[in-house]
């Protein structure tokens, strides 16, 4: 964390001493507040969040460890260094008990400080990342580089380097599986926030009663489970890129909020009446037309003015399937876990090439995924690329037979010679379905089964 950005309230009742620190801390690039006794630091911690308190242990009026127990209940990611005499000291370690960071023990020299607060700073980055990363755990989202050389992608890159750099709200769309996080992700590595945390929301998947605490944290007591007080990803993300993925499914009960924290960067947690102030940049998602959502009174009309400073539009896999033999090759190596490198087959990937692809690019994943798992010799063929019953053998050329079938022994699957012949033999008795299954030496109901399965239907 860059000093600059790193905000300290030192609380102490010796003038002198809180002079000499504000200096020190100053000169080092901090932003240094201080308290006099305990109820200041309790009024500027509840109008302010600091990363780090340096906290005397004894304070007039209210005391250095009823400070730490507000700080542990109100703002749990700040970090506290407690000030202590020799006399003091059995206090301090009780203090870390609680929750400090550390002690330094009076008098103490100027470098000595300065490391224990860069320690703390680090334990704070390394909270801060914890979470994080427990948050795109939680998502299971597909993580990685743009993978793209057509047309529309380059078009969509090309915007997005422009927009990176600047603190402008974006609002990318899209259909469901076409890369939205990707893109935002591109944003974030390319924007001057690079360095701070990237955190993420899918708005979709929080019910609404639990949305506002998420966004925004709650205080303790503010509901029947809130036990201890959280932050909320605005608090978390400060300084970084937070991403609203389906901003669309927001109730409008959330909205209004959303919207005053867009326009003046403040907040208030859940059951809390305190402003904070949180610097992210916004960028917003979603499969939606907004302004579709706008006519029907399911969106704001002013929320979506303030998202969409900047729009990006994701195009679909079917508008740029040059792409799709560079998705496969990077699927095959970087998705796919095998104990050999699978290749594709001329024919197979022919294949994928004439899908049209409603589930995108994380339909074509997963159909690489499941052919890499069960593909024989390492090569994926025709037969092992799983579509939607009866889109495969639409796009297939069937090779020509005498009877207008596949032939027997032809590159196709079993499944493929079942259904042109169950098809043939139905031609054949003028679709009478009692004969037909007769002929096929199978029960009517499993015919029925196989002409709903093959999708056959009588010319």
């Amino acid at each position: 964390m860059k000093t600059d950005s790193i905000s300290i309230l030192a609380v102490d009742d010796e003038e002198s001493f809180l002079q000499v620190i504000q200096a020190l801390l100053s000169q080092e690039g901090y932003n240094v507040d201080v308290a006099k006794d305990g109820v200041l630091a309790i009024n500027a911690l509840q109008q302010k969040i600091y990363d780090l308190v340096l906290l005397d242990v004894r304070l007039p009026r209210v005391d250095g460890v009823e400070v730490l127990k507000f700080i542990r209940d109100h703002s749990f990611d700040t970090q506290v260094v407690m000030l202590t005499g020799v006399h003091d000291v059995k206090i301090a370690v009780e203090c870390m008990q609680l929750g400090a960071f550390n002690y330094v023990t009076k008098p103490y020299t100027g470098d000595e400080l300065l490391a224990v607060i860069e320690h703390a700073m680090e334990r704070k980055r390394l909270s801060l990342e914890n979470k994080v990363l427990k948050s795109e755990l939680a998502r299971h989202t597909f993580a990685g580089n743009i993978v793209g050389e057509s047309k529309p992608m380059l078009e969509l890159l090309n915007i997005s380097a422009k927009v990176a750099p600047t603190d402008s709200p974006v609002l990318i769309q899209g259909a469901s599986g076409t890369g939205k996080e990707l893109v935002a992700n591109f944003l974030h590595k390319n924007s001057l926030r690079k360095d701070q945390q990237f955190v993420a929301l899918n708005c979709a998947s929080i019910p609404d009663n639990l949305l506002e605490s998420e966004l925004f944290g709650h205080e303790k007591g503010a509901f029947t489970d809130a036990h201890v007080m959280k932050q909320g990803i605005v608090e978390i993300a400060n300084g970084g890129s937070l991403f609203l993925d389906e901003i669309g499914e927001i109730s409008l009960m959330i909205q209004p909020k959303l919207l005053r924290f867009l326009q003046t960067g403040e907040y208030r947690r859940v059951g809390g009446n305190k402003n904070f102030k949180s610097d992210v940049r916004v960028i917003s998602a979603t499969n939606k037309n907004l302004h579709d959502e706008i006519g029907s009174g399911k969106f704001r009309e002013d929320l979506l003015y303030r998202i969409n400073v900047i729009t990006l539009t994701v195009p679909s896999l079917c508008e740029r399937r040059d792409d799709i033999p560079l998705l496969v090759d990077y699927f095959l190596k970087n998705r796919v876990r095998p104990r050999e490198l699978k290749m594709i087959e001329p024919k197979a990937l022919e294949l994928l090439m004439k899908y049209d692809w409603p589930g995108n690019v994380r339909e074509l994943e997963n159909v690489i995924e499941r052919a890499s798992i069960l593909c024989k010799d390492n090569l994926i063929c025709v037969e092992d690329i799983a579509l939607p019953i009866g889109k495969r053998s639409s796009l297939i050329k069937e090779p020509a037979a005498a009877g207008g079938g596949p032939q027997i022994g032809s590159a196709i699957s079993i499944h493929e010679i079942e259904k042109f012949h169950i098809a043939g033999v139905l031609k054949t008795v003028g679709w009478n379905k009692n004969t037909a299954a007769q002929i096929l030496g199978i029960s009517l109901k499993t015919l029925y089964t196989k002409i709903q399965q093959y999708n056959l239907t009588k010319p």
